[in-house]
């Protein structure tokens, strides 16, 4: 069987014109072989030591897991010397990381969530890692907060890796998404989902019903109606999921369809919603959108969002675009 590893998608995508440069080619393969060892340290668990408490927390004054801080400073150091990046952003730092003095500097900016559901870790629930990838100012030394807070339509890579029953990756740079699976025996990562779309029908939904009491009306009254079932006026059965990991609910909609919700609640009413534009939001935006399907922030395109921060908090509802367009109508009534 002629297999295609990462490695020669990325060339071929080069070739034709579907991956900016070189330098995007062997960053998202840095990426990827840091995440290979992030999964690894994952799956040893207990046995390496590394569950529980940090004792530390992040910016969004989160408790941080052990995974948490690991994951991040495997991505850090793997990136910082490659010459690849200008700078880096993370979910678990304040501040942008500058790539250090005695390396030399790149044309990108890298974003990421080292480890995304963390919570589920000691459960042995899947996990992942997000990642986007940023174009730097070009010629600028000495990168800014302000460099980061581009809209999401100037990614020039997204992608994750879900740590689960298999490893995989799945990426996309602006034309179409691809899924990967890690072979463990050669340590490569392998095509494996050519091309992916969300389905357009959706059966599914995945929200934290814990929550209902706080959400605003035009979510009650979608949800309301996803749960009358067939004898309301969707005119059908709708299944719940809720993993509370965003990379696994997000890989169950590109593999069998539905639509994903973290809307905004009243519980803070000056904080939009719960997940980070920057290292959530923006780049599975990005891949479902690649997909066929669709993103809101209930209120317009999350693509289309101006970042104001580099931790800004946004409403997602991604999936299937037909419910994401009904529910974004509900909150426009």
């Amino acid at each position: 069987m002629n297999r295609i590893t990462l490695s020669r998608f990325l060339l071929d995508a080069e070739r034709q014109g579907q991956l900016a440069d070189a330098t995007l080619r062997e960053l998202i393969l840095t990426v990827a072989n840091t995440c290979v060892a992030i999964g690894d340290a994952v799956n040893r668990g207990a046995l390496a030591g590394v569950l529980g408490e940090a004792g530390t927390g992040n910016v969004q004054g989160e408790d941080q897991k052990k995974l948490d801080v690991i994951a991040n400073d495997m991505l850090l150091e793997a990136n910082e010397w490659t010459g690849q990046l200008a700078a880096m952003a993370s979910e678990e730092m304040d501040d942008p990381y500058p790539i250090p003095a005695a390396y030399p500097q790149g044309p990108y900016l890298l974003l990421f969530d080292p480890l995304d559901g963390s919570s589920n870790i000691d459960v042995n629930i899947s996990v992942g890692t997000i990642f986007s990838v940023l174009r730097a100012p070009e010629g600028k030394t000495g990168i800014e907060v302000a460099d980061f807070l581009q809209r999401g339509t100037t990614q020039a890579a997204a992608g994750y890796v879900l740590y689960g029953p298999q490893t995989m990756l799945v990426l996309t740079s602006g034309h179409g998404v691809n899924g990967f699976t890690l072979d463990h025996g050669t340590g490569q990562f392998v095509l494996t989902h050519p091309l992916m779309r969300v389905p357009e029908t959706a059966k599914e939904f995945a929200i934290n019903m814990s929550n209902q009491r706080h959400w605003e009306a035009p979510v009650q009254r979608y949800v309301g109606e996803l749960l009358s079932g067939k004898t309301g006026p969707r005119g059908k059965d709708f299944n719940m999921r809720w993993v509370a990991s965003m990379v696994a609910e997000v890989h169950r909609i590109l593999c069998r369809g539905g639509v994903f919700m973290y809307p905004k609640d009243s519980r803070d009413p000056s904080r939009p919603g719960k997940l980070r534009l920057m290292y959530e939001a923006n780049p599975m935006s990005f891949i479902i959108e690649q997909a066929g399907g669709a993103a809101s922030n209930g209120h317009g395109r999350i693509l289309d969002l101006q970042p104001e921060g580099l931790h800004q908090r946004v409403a997602v509802f991604l999936g299937a675009r037909e419910e994401v367009d009904l529910v974004t109508a509900l909150h426009a009534d």
